[in-house]
């Protein structure tokens, strides 16, 4: 945690010249402000003020100044800008010109979903799998429909054209102090994954924010277009963004069974959150993308897999959501879930040790199923009292529809 006086010097030694006050809208959509140097002691006294009204989900023209409080913590270089008079970046808490905390702000819903998880003595760490296509561009710089290459899972140059795409996209990352874990080429033409390891829930949503931009700005410098969508082309492969999760507690025992009983338990109502556009439906039960409400170990066909790992790596991978929700959000109703189970201590029930993508009807039939479409899940987000107490009624105005 930088103090005001140890940012300053980081700029005047940085040659520095704009500061990105950066925060999200309530799908997760980055926002920023740039300023000058000579502004940053304002912006950590009383904040930087913006037109709320003109955000999506932060409400109207009346009473709509608010205010943007950076957090040190999150100061990042922005590589891929110039080396001459750089760019730095910082998350911002956003207030009411009294003070008051925002309850709109994503990042500060999560915040207060943390506090209450601690309460509990319970510590929830994520990370993150975001897998994104590679698109040509037009002579006008416009995206097109033709992928990058042709390649498929895991292939290697001349195949696979992204791998120094990916190669910069990672040392992009490590610049700006995120550690990817790994990265390859996915099954679909001009398709590629980076995962993260694991972080705290507040560090991991700011990451998952900044990695986002990090591969739409590099891309967007190699000439390419980054397409996050969950389904960029018919009958190939869907983006998804599988969620790893993992839990510690201050008495050691061990709540996981608890905390996935939670998530299982209250995922149909988060789909509308987790899968946000009606293409997220299009996705969901095929292609290595789940259908059906269901666990197993190493099962990469279920809605959650226990992944073969051991130790600190022992981890819940939920499938279900795409690179397009707000990670934020996401964190947050996970977190509420989890803890919900294990205050109710809930069991996830038996798992189901087949392969749904090739099981019988008569099988499946049995089975309850995640929303088939966007429209059902915002009926079922709309109807749940769970989510109504931890989520604010802007939340429930969907615009995707």
């Amino acid at each position: 945690m930088y103090s005001l006086e140890e940012v300053k010097t980081f700029v005047q030694e940085e040659d520095v010249k704009f500061i990105r006050l950066a925060f999200c809208d309530k799908n997760g959509v980055q926002k920023n402000i740039a300023i000058m140097p000579d502004e940053l002691d304002r912006a950590f006294s009383h904040g930087i003020s913006f037109d709320a009204s003109a955000i999506n989900g932060f409400g109207d023209e009346v009473k709509s100044d608010l205010f943007l409080h950076p957090d040190p913590s999150t100061l990042a270089i922005l590589p891929w800008r110039p080396q001459s008079g750089r760019v730095i970046r910082m998350f911002c808490d956003i207030s009411y010109p009294d003070g008051t905390p925002f309850e709109k702000d994503s990042r500060y819903i999560l915040k207060k979903s943390i506090k209450a998880a601690k309460e509990m003595g319970i510590d929830c760490y994520f990370g993150a799998e975001f897998e994104f296509y590679l698109f040509h561009t037009d002579e006008k710089g416009n995206p097109t429909d033709t992928p990058f290459d042709k390649a498929g899972y895991m292939d290697i140059a001349p195949l696979d054209k992204g791998e120094n795409v990916r190669r910069e996209i990672c040392f992009t990352l490590l610049d700006m102090g995120i550690k990817p874990e790994s990265s390859h080429h996915e099954e679909g033409p001009g398709q590629n994954e980076i995962d993260f390891r694991y972080s705290d829930a507040l560090t991991a949503a700011d990451n998952a924010t900044t990695f986002k931009s990090v591969v739409e700005a590099i891309a967007m410098g190699n000439g390419l277009y980054a397409d996050f969508s969950p389904k960029p082309l018919k009958d190939k492969s869907g983006n998804g963004m599988h969620i790893n999760m993992s839990i510690r507690s201050d008495d050691n025992n061990d709540y996981w069974e608890s905390f996935m009983a939670g998530v299982l338990e209250h995922v149909e109502e988060m789909s509308a959150f987790l899968n946000p556009c009606k293409d997220s439906y299009l996705r969901l039960g095929e292609k290595k993308a789940p259908k059906y409400i269901t666990w197993s170990p190493e099962n990469r066909s279920q809605l959650i897999r226990i992944p073969a790992a051991h130790g600190e790596y022992r981890r819940i991978e939920l499938r279900s959501p795409d690179p397009m929700t707000n990670p934020y959000i996401a964190y947050t109703l996970l977190i509420n879930a989890g803890l919900d189970g294990i205050r109710r201590n809930l069991k996830p029930g038996i798992p189901e040790n087949i392969n749904l993508f090739t099981a019988e009807k008569a099988v499946t039939d049995k089975l309850k199923a995640l929303p088939y479409s966007l429209d059902q899940a915002v009926s079922i987000a709309k109807s749940s009292s769970w989510l109504k107490r931890i989520l604010p009624a802007c939340y429930f105005e969907f615009d995707n529809i």
